[in-house]
């Protein structure tokens, strides 16, 4: 870790029900909640495992457990496979547009719909606009909520941080009725696209889970980067 993150204070939380793994529990470890953050304090954590949850930043800690892996695409690197190239050419009538991190009620009914769909029992049910926004967005991050359109329907919103070598997939809502456009592989695709086009070396996708099947389309994006043993490497894994 650098010197400039050794400087920066961590919190560990009590022991917690796992997210991801039934019957387990969790630990997570916080920078430090009050101390300044921007998008250069991000991408040094980032390269550390770190993700963002609203204003937080965060990787979990797990003391008997390492399943939950950190995972990047080397954008420049990355081949798409047939199905991905058919996802691609499938969404080609789609019109992208970019809109800023700030509340949209439309945006909002669709994260809601997708939420009840998709996850539902899963914790995040039911959530109001406050709830949205303050697990999307922060108000130190150069946000950006990109926008797919079929003619003047709204069908997906991706949510993608700027760092300042990558991008970070934050998430991704769509409209369930258009589940054979494979709107989640298309997201990915569109931002591996877009860091390509910045010149950007990365794209973040978060945590992957071997044997979690909510987590396994991660690893279809060939090759990515996993974080092991503290530091970042290609592994071919099935």
């Amino acid at each position: 870790m650098s010197a400039e993150l050794q400087k920066l204070g961590f919190f560990e939380t009590p022991k917690h029900p796992c997210n991801y793994l039934p019957d387990r529990q969790a630990v997570t470890l916080f920078a430090d909640p009050h101390h300044s953050k921007d998008r250069h304090l991000y991408s040094l954590l980032a390269k550390n495992g770190f993700r963002r949850s609203g204003e937080y930043l965060y990787k979990p800690h797990c003391k008997s457990c390492n399943a939950c892996v950190p995972v990047r695409i080397c954008v420049n690197e990355f081949h798409p496979d047939r199905s991905q190239c058919r996802i691609w050419k499938r969404n080609q009538d789609l019109g992208i547009t970019t809109h800023p991190a700030i509340y949209n009620q439309i945006h909002y009914e669709l994260y809601r719909r997708y939420i009840t769909v998709k996850h539902a029992g899963g914790g995040m049910d039911n959530p109001g606009p406050d709830d949205y926004m303050s697990f999307l967005t922060a108000s130190w991050m150069n946000t950006i909520f990109y926008e797919f359109k079929l003619g003047d329907q709204i069908l997906a919103v991706a949510v993608v941080d700027h760092l300042d070598d990558s991008l970070s997939a934050v998430y991704t809502f769509y409209d369930p009725d258009y589940l054979k456009r494979s709107l989640g592989t298309f997201s990915i695709l569109y931002e591996i696209d877009m860091a390509i086009r910045l010149d950007l070396k990365w794209l973040y996708l978060g945590y992957w889970i071997d044997g979690c099947a909510k987590m396994s389309y991660k690893n279809k994006f060939q090759p990515i980067e996993y974080y092991l043993d503290d530091h970042w490497q290609q592994l071919t894994v099935p």
